[in-house]
């Protein structure tokens, strides 16, 4: 994992949280929600390596791979 991105990524939600939450306070809580499941979303996707992931096209090979025998002539 890329400590200093993860570390980056979590001061700067800290600190959107802090500087935006005052004026959230007046808003419904719809709006809050939002906020705050916005900010988690963007927080736990910097802890995956979203680059190196293998993609569905993967999985789809390692699931019919061995059915190729019965498919090909």
């Amino acid at each position: 994992m890329r400590w200093y991105f993860f570390c980056v990524v979590t001061i700067s939600v800290l600190l959107i949280t802090r500087f935006e939450w005052p004026k959230l306070k007046a808003k419904p809580v719809k709006d809050k929600a939002v906020f705050v499941s916005l900010l988690l979303l963007v927080w736990i996707l910097s802890m995956l390596d979203l680059p190196n992931t293998p993609g569905p096209t993967t999985v789809l090979l390692f699931i019919f791979k061995p059915f190729r025998g019965l498919t090909e002539p």
